[in-house]
Parts: structure tokens; C-alpha cells; sequence
């Protein structure tokens, strides 16, 4: 199924910042991590790990890598925390809401 990319764009940064919550991670792994769930270009992703550094929700830091050269890792702050956790209740009061109203707008047959 072909998700309208509007819709991704705007849960993109939820996911990704769920998933750096759940563990610290590299930009390759992230992509696949969201990829997992949901299709998404790899390229649209570091635009939007620049930003969350930028605004100061996540942090970076290298690590070793056996397979090449140092990878950048990318740590959720105290901020970045706190925004994801406003951003999925937005998320969930969104979702419920869009919900009730298709339900609503299905005659009873």
C-alpha cells in the first residue's frame, strides 16, 4: 500500500524520536528501523537528524565501528524526551479523533 507522503512526512519525527529514545542510534540504522514500518528514503531522514540537533532534541556523539570508519550516534535529550512525549499525545488525541469522525461518516447498514 502506498502511503500518502504528507502523512509520513509529519509522523516521520515521532519515529524517529521513539526510536532513538528506545536506544541510541546511527543514521543507517535508524532508516532501517523505520523502514521496518513504514517506507520512507533514506535521504528525507538526515535532513530532519540535522534539525532535531539543531533544536537541541538530540545529541551526537562517535563511536568505533568494525566495519569502516567511526559511526555518529544520536541520544535523545532531557528536551528531546519531553517533546517526544507531547508529541505522541498529540499523535494519540489525533488518531482517536480522525478516527471517531470516519467512524462517524460510515451509515449504519
Amino acid at each position: 500500500m502506498n502511503v500518502n507522503i504528507q502523512f509520513k512526512k509529519g509522523v516521520l519525527e515521532l519515529c524517529v524520536l521513539v526510536l532513538i529514545n528506545r536506544q541510541d542510534r546511527y543514521g543507517y540504522e535508524l532508516a532501517q528501523a523505520v523502514s521496518k514500518h513504514i517506507e520512507v528514503a533514506e535521504g528525507a531522514l538526515y535532513p530532519l537528524l540535522r534539525r532535531l540537533v539543531n533544536d537541541g532534541y538530540c545529541t551526537t556523539y562517535l563511536q568505533e565501528s568494525t566495519e569502516g570508519p567511526p559511526r555518529k550516534y544520536y541520544r535523545l535529550s532531557d528536551t528531546g524526551r519531553d517533546y517526544m512525549t507531547a508529541l505522541t499525545t498529540e499523535w494519540n488525541d489525533f488518531v482517536r479523533n480522525v478516527a471517531n469522525l470516519i467512524e462517524e461518516g460510515i451509515p449504519n447498514e
